[in-house]
């Protein structure tokens, strides 16, 4: 909603898309390692039989890494594009350096989140709920292990804004603000 109200591009899945053909990997990698931290070995031992042919500090890297590392360049590439919205994927970290880039955490309670998911994915409140928690644990791990900061914590990004307090149309407004 705030790159539709800014007229900027809004990178979410998208940037998996862009980051899979940047980096020559199979978009199905980046799907089955999507801010996810780590992987079982075996996966990956089977994943990189294709990396033969480079050389072996990549070959030896768990596929977990390759993939952050593709994703880390593509935001930077994305972000050196023009202004956007990047959603996730420890966009934060690797615009560390840019100074006109706003970081913000958007967050919601429980309740309103997992009504919002059960609504638009037609599940039960209880499995969305439980969805949502898994997925918060997810990006938390990922986030906390790639960018070695707290993923919600405020010290870690610019703005913190609590979505259900203000609805999707508020938090909009407030961060145009």
């Amino acid at each position: 909603k705030l790159a539709e109200r800014l007229g900027i591009k809004c990178y979410d899945k998208e940037l998996l898309q862009k980051a899979a053909k940047d980096s020559g990997f199979c978009e199905e990698i980046f799907e089955n390692h999507d801010e996810k931290p780590t992987n079982s070995f075996l996966y990956s031992l089977v994943m990189d039989t294709y990396s033969f042919g480079y050389n072996t500090a990549f070959v030896d890297m768990p596929m977990s890494q390759k993939v952050f590392l593709a994703q880390f360049d593509t935001v930077k590439k994305i972000a050196n594009e023009g202004s956007c919205v990047i959603v996730g994927r420890c966009a934060d970290y690797a615009l560390s350096d840019y100074p006109n880039c706003l970081n913000l955490f958007i967050y919601g309670k429980e309740e309103a989140k997992a009504q919002r998911i059960s609504e638009r994915q037609n599940v039960t409140f209880a499995q969305a709920k439980d969805m949502c928690v898994k997925r918060d644990k997810q990006r938390q791990s990922y986030y906390n292990y790639y960018s070695n900061k707290k993923w919600g914590r405020a010290d870690s990004y610019d703005l913190c804004i609590n979505s259900s307090k203000f609805g999707i149309e508020g938090t909009v407004q407030l961060i145009l603000q």
